[in-house]
């Protein structure tokens, strides 16, 4: 796969150039029956939940994990690796699997633009993957708001669960990028349009229904976990739950079908499971646990990707995913770019395009920590270099030799160039890092520890902070999740991608600084407890130029702008 032309394609014009191959043929590739899967429409597929009960006797394969460093605001290309390594590994002969989030429309029309991976290591189609879809993210929506108004509708009602309006930690969700929502006021206008109290959404990828969707490992597990979360307390302080309500089961039929795992190939014809999609930086960050043990079972290799950097994503799969679904990740491998190291070595974005080795050599300070973070969970690791246009030869022997120094497995990735060809390299790497290297995993915490400790451990040894600061907010609610016994949960931290402290200017590898934890919410049926810190909104806003600008349909009904 080369370019004849000095114009660099678009990732829509070779997507949609693309040859796919029918659903039909993926499934039957991965020895599945008819009555295994549905289809929707001709390229994509459901996948039955309980596909994996009839697989439950069959050995896993490798699971491999995706993670990268601090990126830039553009990304680094992890999706693009996973789908790459996942081809590449099928080209040497191992039979492949790849499992990954669903984009959401918020960044899609934002600031990023189309998320299914680039290039030539893409999955399709991409432009239904990009927008609605099979409709997860609208059944997760729906499932919420449902939720929304039928709380509302209950202190409407007479309010025998003795709800304190004031009290309510339930938020209404939308999928898109909408600050205006961040704060409301509902039931205006009267008596016959409800309560008014105060009121406010976060994006669907934050919805705690999104999380328990992605750690369910089956329906009754779905049900279970949604009769469990906490929507508000009552005037004497008690907490109130989903099952109070008595509406887990309205809620779980809305979700029977988004909780199927959805299958799809990339451009290569290697089969994807894209489901589910928690942002990293203010949920877990990892695709369906479903989709990954499925994948697991009917391949070799299963390559997954965790959100944002190894500080976020893969901390939050090693410590949250594993433990849910009960899965043994078999290594990690750690993408850097030229671009962004040059970029936490104190370059400014608009030079990132020119060589400075100076810059360079400051930022692998940043791919240090992240590789220590591996590293401290015992697993084998290699580094990614995910090559850019603009790289100079100078700049990839320059981080090849200093991971050379420093012992780190490192390859070449041409994947966005060259597909499968191009991540060859990687794929022979990682299989050899399988074979030689001892995996000693183990999570960074243990689930018996207090919420403080289980913060200072990842703050100090994932983030290299001095510890940890609540603020009086955060230390009254840490006294309710206590005495609620709630404290035996993991943690979830929600914090800026851009950086390993909590503000996102300080790039690099900053020193001598406390991550700053300003609230702290029971994600009681998704089991873990998110610690928001320093300004990490779970509303994010549209960037002045959103990507919506350049998006329009072609006389041929086909998808313009979208990446």
């Amino acid at each position: 796969m080369t370019r004849t032309s000095k114009r660099v394609t678009s990732d829509i014009e070779i997507a949609q150039e693309a040859v796919l191959a029918p659903i039909k043929e993926i499934a039957g590739g991965l020895g599945l029956n008819e009555e295994d899967w549905e289809p929707y429409g001709r390229y994509k597929a459901k996948v039955g939940a309980g596909l994996l009960g009839k697989l439950r006797n069959r050995p896993d394969g490798r699971v491999i994990l995706v993670t990268s460093i601090n990126p830039t605001p553009a990304g680094e290309g992890k999706s693009t690796v996973t789908v790459g390594l996942g081809q590449a590994l099928n080209r040497i002969g191992k039979k492949t699997v790849i499992a990954l989030r669903e984009p959401s429309l918020g960044p899609t029309m934002g600031l990023k633009g189309g998320a299914a991976g680039g290039g030539y290591a893409q999955v399709v189609p991409m432009e239904d993957i990009n927008l609605h879809f099979t409709g997860d993210f609208h059944a997760i929506t729906t499932a919420h708001n449902a939720l929304a108004a039928l709380l509302d509708n209950h202190i409407h009602q007479g309010n025998t669960l003795n709800i304190d309006p004031r009290r309510i930690v339930w938020k209404r969700v939308v999928d898109l990028n909408d600050r205006a929502l961040r704060h409301v006021v509902i039931g205006l206008g009267g008596k016959m349009n409800g309560v008014p109290r105060e009121d406010g959404f976060d994006i669907t990828v934050a919805s705690e229904i999104m999380a328990i969707l992605c750690l369910a490992n089956d329906l009754d597990d779905l049900k279970a976990r949604l009769s469990r979360m906490l929507v508000a307390y009552t005037y004497d302080g008690k907490p109130v739950f989903v099952r109070d309500l008595k509406v887990e089961g309205a809620l779980t039929l809305l979700l029977k079908e988004a909780i199927n795992p959805n299958l799809v190939q990339t451009l290569e014809n290697t089969p994807a499971f894209v489901h589910g999609g928690p942002f990293a930086n203010i949920a877990h960050g990892c695709n369906s646990v479903l989709a990954t043990k499925i994948g697991a079972k009917l391949g070799d290799f299963l390559v997954t990707e965790a959100g944002f950097g190894a500080d976020l994503g893969a901390e939050k799969f090693l410590d949250i995913t594993t433990r849910a679904g009960r899965i043994r990740p078999d290594a990690v491998v750690i993408v850097a770019t030229i671009r962004a190291l040059k970029m936490h070595g104190g370059l400014a974005k608009e030079d990132l395009k020119q060589e400075d080795l100076d810059a360079l050599a400051r930022g692998m300070n940043n791919l240090a920590c992240h590789i220590e973070t591996i590293q401290a969970f015992g697993l084998p690791y290699v580094v990614a270099i995910n090559h850019f246009i603009t790289d100079t030869e100078k700049e990839v022997t320059f981080v090849k030799e200093w991971c050379a120094r420093c012992g780190h497995p490192v390859a070449l990735t041409k994947v966005w160039e060259e597909g499968g060809k191009g991540g060859e390299a990687l794929a022979r790497l990682v299989v050899r890092t399988l074979e030689t290297e001892t995996n000693d995993f183990k999570p960074l915490y243990d689930l018996r520890d207090s919420v403080e400790d289980k913060l200072n451990a990842v703050a100090t040894k994932v983030y290299g902070a001095k510890g940890i600061e609540f603020s009086p907010k955060a230390r009254r609610q840490l006294a309710s999740i206590e005495a609620n016994g709630w404290d035996r949960f993991p943690v979830c931290v929600a914090k800026t991608q851009y950086s390993l402290s909590d503000d996102p200017k300080r790039l690099g590898r900053p020193k001598d600084f406390t991550i700053h934890v300003r609230e702290l919410k029971a994600s009681v049926g998704a089991g873990f407890i998110v610690a928001l810190t320093g300004s990490v909104l779970t509303m994010p806003g549209l960037p002045k130029r959103p990507a919506a600008l350049n998006m329009d349909v072609g006389p041929n009904g086909k998808a313009v702008g979208l990446f």
